[in-house]
Order: structure tokens, then C-alpha cells, then sequence
């Protein structure tokens, strides 16, 4: 999704977290057995893309999983099955620790620290699985199970993070010996450890339990009413003017004839963006502003309370001193000054496009003094028509969504060296679900899942679900994209806006940062265990793929013609793209300084809708919208909890780590595999600030960001 598009729509992405911090499981992950031989396959050559759907009571086992059963979720589901697998998993876990805790001295990494990775990995398996039915299943009994069984296996992490004996085992571990990896990975264990309270007395470490325990529960409760509370508002066929003809061809006229409009993105973006009727996106506006509500602002004022005492007890003030401690940033007083800095360097171009955009306005209603929010992307739009000459519904001809799908898969290929072949008979959790094979050199290295479009009571945002990090000679990784993009129906191309196209590309950016860092000795270095503020900055990287023709030429080709995309229309869509770019980044300074500011003060102090309001008065020129609560379905308050800066923080070192790359041929693959090697396969072997000096060769800076945000076309 492209900074602009973010503007709008505060998405879940990546699932990078700590190892075994308080409990709470990051990086959820699958075991599979060794790699299956594969036939060498020439770099980047695809097989055929458009892969058949099925069902997947077809299959009795998961890629990789020799001789083991997985849930059937389509068609005859067996939660029985599904829970004595995750069962399975918690004892095999619980085996290895104890097998860690009784090892006589001397402890070794083989007596000590390979059992309680293998632990971990154990349990990163069950909760990986429990949170992909969660969030995937279609049928409420399965993400019920899936739910339950998620919170089963935090409970057995919370015990470990708190076990003084495995603490211990792992603090006399001499690493005087080993590889740089292992010394890191030791270290921030011991670090995640403390943080944990794991060295506080029995009854404050009985609260600790208690606390994460309610905490794991408390997210899935935030988590649950946002995903099911899909609100909906109904319009006239008159009242859709604006919007692109296959759109209104894919929304009939109901019984009561009305149109049915949900807060989904297939309709919130282009009715955001093309209605030319203020009251459908005012209406649409505030359905969407109020998902969850009002259940969500109990179960958040209870987050951020069950936080700040979890904080309290291991030492720090609050948790925002608690949770940027693991952080890039170090602390809290270093992302106030960031979030400081910048509203200060954005503050002219958000005032210059605030202008333009009434001016807009004030040609089409001369009495005009102001732009509300509902109304931003829609004249926004206009003026790249008329400032611009650019029309953004003029490349959806050129984005149908298979068209989209296989160029993400074509200019990865290209760039890394990779062959992305489709697997038709995989099993899966919908017969919509499409399965890849990765290979390196005619070598399986890894495998995902595309589950693309939208259905009922699925995870209804945009992100990337890590299923198994990949260990070397041990496991493949696994992962998955879930999306709401456009498509999926029988007749539909699925013309994609850019803003779509860019989401996808952003995405598989997690999913490729996740597969590249699987060649490791420990699941606990493998994969994206960087630091949270780092894990967006390789995917807001490529995004800038999809603004360079000669990338687009190579998989945009228009629907029926055939024709490739001009040069000259992306030309045009660049210009135009760079207007409101700093109307853009205060929006994201809103979301960021709401993130902090629920999460560095005393909870009794935190007045969530008084916050939200303060902040859109402070830093957009937009009036804040009474009646919304936005915070009741933003849920990175969950997932990033107080560090939601890190989407502006990573954009930073993404600019920089751009500027690395040949501008005239980005698929050259010299440099994109010289990126891969040194910032994208170490996962979380190195301090993230440690990767990104060893692709620039010094330390990352801010003059490329202020020379894109500076500049005017």
C-alpha cells in the first residue's frame, strides 16, 4: 500500500515480533521436513500462473508435512485433528525443556541452547497455525478453535519467559566461543528474558503470568470486533456517479432497490476516491471511523492499562519506556523528537497542498472555506486531473488483478534470482487460495500462500502472515499474503487501482524478507526478527517499483488490448503522485503521536477520543469528525502498540536504501541480489541499523527522505 493510500487506511502488516517477551509469540511459525528434490528451473520463468482452484478436502497433508494430517478447513473440517496437533506441539515444546533444564554442566549449545530453540520453534509452529484459522477460516466453530488453542499456547510461553531455571541454563551458556549469530541471539534472549520479569520474586512473577495471559486475550478481543464488524451503507444507482463502470456492474440493485456499500477496501478506496456524492462518502466515512465501536474502547482502555502495570513491574515507567527499549529508537524521548521533526520539515508542503485543494473546490463551490475529511482523496483526485492531466481511473485498464499478481511474481523473480512455481494441488483453507513453491538454482527453498480477495469474516486488512521460518537443513519457511484486493469473482478482471497494485507489492516485500532470511542455525535468528521499527522499511522499498515504467512495461498490459501500459501515462501518474505526499505524512504523524501517546503516561490520564481530537487539530488542516472513534478499529494499538512511528521511521531508510539502486534499470539483479544478501537474508542475526550500513556502506541518514518530501513536480 503507497504512503498516500496509508493516509487513509491504518493496515495490520508484517507479524515481526520479539522472540518470548512476556509471553506474547512473534514471528508465529510452521515445521515441515527436509526439502522435497525439485527439477531445475530457469531463474524467473513461470509456469502457468493462472493456478485451478480446488477444494482442499483433496489433501490429506500439508506441503512439506511427510505423513502428517492437517485440518481440512474446506469441506470437512476436524477441529479434533487441529487441536491435538497444537497439542502435540506444546508437549514437544515442554519435552525440550526439560531436556534443557536437566543437562549436567558444562552446558553447551548442544545440551542448552539447541533444545530451547527447537522449544520455541515448537511453539511458534502451534501459534502460527491457531493464528492463521483465527484469522482465515470462513466458518466461526474453526477461528473459535483457532482463538482458543492461540491463547493455549501464549499461556505455555508466558510460563517459559518467566521460568528461572531456563533463564538460568541459558545465562551460564559460554558463548565465548561462537559464531557472531549465536552470541546475538543469546544475548537478546537474556535481554527479552529480563524484560520479561523473569528475575523478579514469585509473586510478582505470578502477576506478570496473569497479566500477559489477560493480555493475549484481551488483543484477540480487539482484534475480533474490528475483523467482524464489516458495517455497510446503502445508495442509489443516481448517487454512484463518478465511480468506474465495472464497479457499478459488480454491485447490483437489492430487493429494496439500493446499492449495498461496505467499509471493505474493494469499496471504500474508489468511493473514497471517485464518488462524486458528498453524502455516500460522508455515510461511508463514518461507518468505516466507527468499526468496533463502541466495544472496542473498554477492551482498549483495558490494553493500555494491563500494558502500563506489566511495565511498572519490571522497572519501567511506562510502556511505551517499556516497549522501545527493544526498539532502533532506544526510547521514548527519541520518537517525540522524531514525530517532532518530522510535523516541522512537512509543515510547508502540507500547507501548499491544503491550498491547492480548496482552490480546487472553491472552481466547483466559490463559497467554500474549508475541505473536511471525507472529502480529501476525492478532490485530491480532481486535482491531479486537472493540475496533473492525470486521471488515476486511466490505469485500471492496464492493472487486472492476474496481470498485477504476475508481475509481483515476475519482478521479484528477475530481481533475486528466484522461480516461483504454482503447487495445484496443495491443500488449503479456501478453494480461492493459491500455492507457490519457491526455487534458488533449481533448489525448493520455500513455499506461500496467496488469499487474495474478500470474504465473509476474514481478516479484512492487508498483511503478511509468516507460517514457518525456515531453518537451515532443518525446515522451509512458509508464509502467507491475506488481502482484500479486487477480483476473485466469475466475470471480474479485478482492475486494480495503483494504490492496490502497490499493496500487493508491499506485501510480498515482508514475504520476501521472511523467505530470504531462512538459511540459519537457529529458528531464533531466522526470518524477520529485526527490530519492529525496521520491518517496513524493505517493503516501503518496493513500492517504488511501481512507479518506474520500464518495471510496469513489463507485466501492465491492458485487458483487452493488450497494449502496454504508455510511458507517458506513468509519467503523469508520478507527477501527480507526488501532490499531497505532505498532507500524507501528517496523517501518518497522527497515527504515530496517538500510538505514543496512549502508551507513555499514566492510563488514568489517557482520554482516547480527547487525544485523537487534539492530535487531527495539531497536525491536519482537516477538522477532526465528531461522532467517529477511529481508535477503536486501529489495530496496530494492539500489534505495534506505542511504536507506530516505525512505518515513518523505516520509510526514512527505505529512501536512503533506494538511492543505492541503479535509477535507470531497478531490475538490474546485481544490485537488488547485493541488497539481498546484506540487508534482506541476515534476519535477525544483526542489529537492524548494522544491515543497513552493510548495503550503503555507512549508517543510514534522512537527506534522501527530505529530498522526496521537498520535492515538487
Amino acid at each position: 500500500m503507497n504512503e498516500r493510500q496509508r493516509n487513509e487506511i491504518a493496515r495490520i502488516t508484517a507479524r515481526a515480533w520479539s522472540r518470548v517477551t512476556l509471553g506474547l509469540l512473534s514471528g508465529l511459525t510452521l515445521i515441515a521436513g527436509a526439502a522435497m528434490a525439485a527439477p531445475a528451473v530457469p531463474p524467473h520463468t513461470m509456469t502457468k500462473h493462472a493456478v485451478a482452484k480446488h477444494s482442499a478436502a483433496k489433501a490429506a497433508a500439508l506441503p512439506g508435512f511427510t505423513g502428517e494430517t492437517s485440518l481440512v478447513w474446506a469441506g470437512h473440517p476436524d477441529s479434533a485433528k487441529f487441536v491435538a496437533r497444537i497439542q502435540g506441539r506444546i508437549e514437544r515444546a515442554r519435552l525440550m525443556i526439560a531436556r534443557m533444564t536437566a543437562a549436567r554442566a558444562p552446558r553447551t549449545l548442544n545440551n542448552t541452547l539447541a533444545p530451547y530453540d527447537e522449544a520455541m520453534n515448537q511453539l511458534d509452529i502451534a501459534g502460527s497455525e491457531a493464528q492463521l484459522l483465527e484469522n482465515a477460516a470462513d466458518e466461526q466453530p474453526l477461528r473459535n478453535v483457532g482463538e482458543t488453542m492461540g491463547q493455549v499456547v501464549s499461556t505455555y510461553a508466558t510460563d517459559i519467559s518467566l521460568d528461572r531455571k531456563v533463564y538460568d541454563a541459558l545465562k551460564v551458556l559460554d558463548i565465548s566461543k561462537a559464531d557472531d549469530e549465536t552470541k546475538f541471539y543469546v544475548t537478546r534472549e537474556l535481554r527479552d528474558f529480563k524484560l520479561g520479569g523473569v528475575d523478579k520474586d514469585d509473586s510478582t512473577r505470578a502477576r506478570l503470568k496473569a497479566l500477559s495471559d489477560e493480555l493475549v486475550k484481551i488483543g484477540q478481543d480487539f482484534n475480533r470486533n474490528i475483523r467482524e464488524d464489516v458495517r455497510t451503507i446503502k445508495a442509489d444507482t443516481a448517487d454512484l456517479a463518478g465511480l468506474p463502470p465495472d464497479f457499478i456492474a459488480n454491485h447490483k440493485v437489492g430487493a429494496d432497490g439500493k446499492i449495498t456499500l461496505d467499509i471493505n477496501y474493494p469499496d471504500y478506496i474508489p468511493v473514497m476516491t471517485f464518488c462524486k456524492n458528498d453524502d455516500v462518502r460522508k455515510r461511508l466515512y463514518f461507518e468505516y471511523n466507527n468499526r468496533a465501536f463502541p466495544k472496542n474502547m473498554d477492551v482498549l482502555k483495558r490494553m493500555i492499562t494491563v500494558r502500563n502495570e506489566i511495565a511498572n513491574l519490571v522497572g519501567y515507567k511506562t510502556w511505551a519506556d517499556y516497549t522501545t527499549a527493544t526498539k532502533m529508537t532506544g526510547n521514548p524521548k527519541v520518537v517525540r523528537d522524531f514525530i517532532d521533526h518530522i510535523v516541522a520539515v512537512s509543515n510547508v508542503s502540507q500547507e501548499r497542498d491544503y491550498k491547492t485543494l480548496l482552490a480546487r473546490k472553491q472552481k466547483d463551490f466559490p463559497d467554500a472555506t474549508s475541505i473536511n475529511a471525507w472529502e480529501s482523496g476525492y478532490w485530491q483526485e480532481l486535482v491531479r486531473r486537472s493540475e496533473y492531466n492525470f486521471d488515476s481511473q486511466s490505469l485500471r485498464p492496464y492493472l487486472p488483478f492476474d496481470a498485477v499478481e504476475r508481475g509481483v511474481l515476475d519482478v521479484t523473480s528477475k530481481m533475486f534470482g528466484l522461480t516461483f512455481r504454482p503447487v495445484p494441488d496443495a491443500p488449503v483453507w479456501d478453494p480461492s487460495v493459491q500455492c507457490f513453491e519457491i526455487l534458488e538454482k533449481g533448489k525448493l527453498t520455500g513455499r506461500f500462500y496467496l488469499d487474495m480477495h474478500p470474504r465473509p469474516n476474514k481478516f479484512n486488512h492487508a498483511a503478511h502472515f509468516p507460517i514457518r521460518t525456515g531453518i537451515k537443513g532443518v525446515q522451509l519457511p512458509e508464509a502467507a499474503l491475506i488481502c482484500n484486493l479486487p477480483g476473485g469473482k466469475s466475470g471480474d478482471p479485478g482492475l486494480c487501482n495503483m494504490s492496490d497494485a502497490t499493496t500487493f507489492f508491499h506485501e510480498f516485500g515482508h514475504l520476501i524478507h521472511n523467505m530470504s532470511a531462512s538459511q540459519h542455525r537457529w529458528s531464533g535468528v531466522a526470518g524477520v526478527r529485526t527490530e519492529r521499527d525496521f520491518v517496513e522499511a524493505p517493503s516501503q522499498m518496493l513500492e517504488e517499483w511501481m512507479r518506474d515504467p520500464k518495471t510496469l512495461q513489463t507485466f501492465a498490459k491492458h485487458y483487452q488490448t493488450g497494449e502496454s501500459i504508455p510511458t507517458e501515462l506513468v509519467m503523469k501518474m508520478r507527477r501527480a503522485d507526488e501532490f499531497a505526499k505532505g498532507l500524507g505524512v501528517r496523517r501518518q504523524m497522527v497515527y504515530a503521536d496517538l500510538s505514543l501517546s496512549i502508551y507513555d503516561k499514566d492510563p488514568a490520564q489517557v482520554d482516547i477520543d480527547g487525544i485523537t481530537r487534539d492530535l487531527v487539530k495539531r497536525y491536519q488542516p482537516f477538522a477532526f469528525v465528531e461522532g467517529t472513534h477511529f481508535p477503536c478499529s486501529f489495530g496496530h494499538l494492539d500489534g505495534y502498540s506505542a511504536v507506530y512511528y516505525t512505518y515513518m521511521w523505516s520509510l526514512v531508510i527505505a529512501k536512503d536504501m533506494f538511492s543505492a539502486f541503479n535509477q535507470d534499470n531497478l531490475l538490474d539483479p546485481v544490485i537488488a541480489q547485493r541488497y539481498r544478501a546484506a540487508v534482506l537474508a541476515p534476519g535477525g542475526s544483526k542489529p537492524a541499523a548494522k544491515l543497513v550500513e552493510d548495503f550503503l556502506g555507512r549508517p543510514f541518514g534522512f537527506e534522501a527522505y527530505q529530498r522526496w518530501l521537498d520535492r515538487v513536480n
